[in-house]
C-alpha cells in the first residue's frame, strides 16, 4: 500500500511543479525605471502563480532590437515584450495619439488619453495575435534653452535640436532652424554654439548632464510618450485560468506603479536640474497660449491623417472632461 501511495505521489509531482517560462524582450537599459517596473511585474507574476509562470526579462536589446520586438512577439519568438508606442504607428497609426505635441499637458490628461486610446490599441493588437498588458508614460517633454524665452518670437533666428519629423515641424513653426543632433552629441553641439534650445524630458537632461550652456528649463509638458507591455495571445491563452488571472492582476499593479514612478522621477529630475544651476520656470503665458494653438493645429492634422478612428480619441478627449 505504501509503495502504491508513493508511486501515485511521484506521478502527480511533475504536474504540481510544472513551470511555464516566458521571455520578455525590451530595448531599454536595466537601470531604466521602465525596465525595473517590468522586472517587478515578472517577480509579481511568479509569486502570484506560485512559480507556475516564470518570466525572464531580457533588457537593453539583448534578445531583439526595440523596433523588432512587436513582430518577434507576434511570431512567437518571444512570449512578451515592451516597446515605445510611437514605434507602432506605421502599422497602427492610432498608437501615435499620445505623442501629438501640446495636447496632453498633465499626468491626469495622459491618463484620460490612455483610457480612450486603450480599447482601440487592444482591437489592433487582437487582430495581430497580441494582447496589451499595461502602458506607462515617460516623464513629459520640457523646453531647454540657453537664454530666457517669453514667446515664439524669441525662437526666430535660433537653432533648435530636432530628432524626428514632429520636432522638425515644431522648430519651423516657432521660427527656429532645426538641427539634427543625437542626444549623446548635444553637449558638444552646445559648447560649439550650434544649438540654442531643445525639447526633451528633464530626465534625459539629467542623464546627459546638459547643465553648462543650458540656463533655462520650462515645464511645457509637450507630450507624454508611453511604453506598452504586451504578450502573444496564444501564449496567454495557453496558461491555466488562475495563472492568466495572476498575469492580469500583476499588469494592473505594474501600470499603477509605473505611472507613480514616472511622476516621481519627473519631479526628482526637475529638482536635480535646479541643483545644477538651471533655472526652472513654467512657460510664460504668451508662450503657453502659442503652444496651445500649435497643439490644436497638430491635433487637427493628426486626425486628418489617421482618419475616423482618431475622432474616437480626440472628440471625447476635448469635449468630455
Amino acid at each position: 500500500m505504501k509503495n502504491m501511495v508513493l508511486l501515485a505521489a511521484l506521478a502527480v509531482a511533475p504536474v504540481l511543479h510544472a513551470q511555464t517560462q516566458w521571455k520578455l524582450a525590451t530595448g531599454y537599459r536595466a537601470e531604466s525605471f521602465h525596465t525595473r517596473n517590468v522586472v517587478q511585474f515578472a517577480q509579481d507574476v511568479e509569486r502570484a502563480s506560485a512559480g507556475a509562470l516564470r518570466i525572464e526579462v531580457h533588457a537593453n536589446n539583448a534578445l531583439f532590437k526595440l523596433g523588432d520586438i512587436p513582430h518577434a512577439v507576434q511570431d512567437g519568438k518571444a512570449q512578451a515584450g515592451e516597446t515605445i508606442m510611437t514605434s507602432l504607428v506605421r502599422d497602427m497609426p492610432i498608437a501615435g495619439a499620445d505623442a501629438v505635441p501640446f495636447v496632453v499637458r498633465t499626468y491626469a490628461d495622459a491618463r484620460r488619453m490612455w483610457d480612450l486610446q486603450r480599447p482601440l490599441i487592444e482591437g489592433h493588437f487582437a487582430r495581430k495575435g497580441l494582447k496589451a498588458l499595461y502602458a506607462v508614460p515617460w516623464p513629459p517633454q520640457g523646453l531647454f534653452s540657453i537664454a530666457p524665452v517669453r514667446s515664439a518670437a524669441d525662437f526666430k533666428g535660433t537653432r533648435m535640436r530636432t530628432y524626428n519629423p514632429a520636432t522638425v515641424r515644431i522648430a519651423e513653426m516657432l521660427g527656429a532652424a532645426p538641427v539634427d543632433v543625437p542626444m549623446v552629441e548635444v553637449n558638444t553641439a552646445l559648447s560649439a554654439g550650434k544649438l540654442d534650445s531643445m525639447i526633451t524630458s528633464a530626465l534625459t537632461g539629467v542623464e546627459n548632464q546638459v547643465w553648462g550652456q543650458i540656463r533655462q528649463y520650462y515645464g511645457i509638458n509637450a507630450w507624454f510618450p508611453k511604453n506598452i507591455v504586451f504578450v502573444n495571445q496564444q501564449a496567454f491563452d495557453a496558461l491555466p485560468p488562475p495563472v492568466r488571472e495572476a498575469v492580469t492582476k500583476a499588469a494592473q499593479t505594474a501600470e499603477a506603479r509605473g505611472w507613480a514612478m514616472s511622476e516621481t522621477i519627473a519631479e526628482e529630475s526637475v529638482g536635480e536640474l535646479q541643483r545644477k544651476g538651471i533655472k526652472v520656470e513654467r512657460a510664460p503665458a504668451e508662450l503657453e497660449a502659442e503652444l496651445k494653438r500649435l497643439g490644436e493645429r497638430f491635433s487637427r492634422e493628426w486626425v486628418q491623417s489617421v482618419g475616423n478612428e482618431a475622432n474616437k480619441i480626440f472628440i471625447p478627449y476635448y469635449f468630455q472632461r
